[in-house]
């Protein structure tokens, strides 16, 4: 049997100071970093700011691919971009409760492991990072 696989993109947002663009999500209350569904004919760097302004209002520049995720159980993959704030307010939308500007050590307690690691991975130096998961550990 033939499998489809979504693909999705996610911008980890850096301020500055380095604190990190935090999403709540209304549907679950996980805190992971902004993102979602690419649609048809959208370009990658084009999807990422469009969800993460969708998401949380915030206008940005999609900087560059620090990872590569795959969701085994729900054949999913993951693109996430290393963004930056170029305009806007952050704050919930219709997806979100709640979006916050936190650190780095905050994403590591308060996301589940596979979306902290999106987080770690996009604030390294060096090549982007290919990972598989769970949908909440890496595997």
């Amino acid at each position: 049997m033939e499998r489809i696989h979504s693909v999705a993109v996610v911008g980890v947002v850096v301020s500055p100071d380095g604190l990190v663009l935090a999403a709540q999500r209304r549907d679950d209350g996980r805190w992971e970093p902004p993102g979602g569904v690419l649609e048809a004919g959208e370009r990658f760097e084009d999807g990422v700011v469009r969800e993460i302004r969708e998401e949380t209002g915030l206008d940005v520049r999609a900087e560059r691919l620090t990872g590569v995720y795959k969701n085994l159980v729900r054949d999913v993959v993951v693109l996430v971009y290393r963004c930056s704030p170029v305009a806007g307010a952050p704050g919930p939308r219709a997806e979100t409760s709640a979006v916050e500007w936190i650190t780095p050590d905050e994403a590591v307690r308060r996301m589940p492991p596979v979306f902290a690691a999106r987080v770690t991975d996009a604030l390294a130096d060096g090549a982007p990072a290919s990972r598989a998961h769970d949908g909440h550990d890496l595997v």
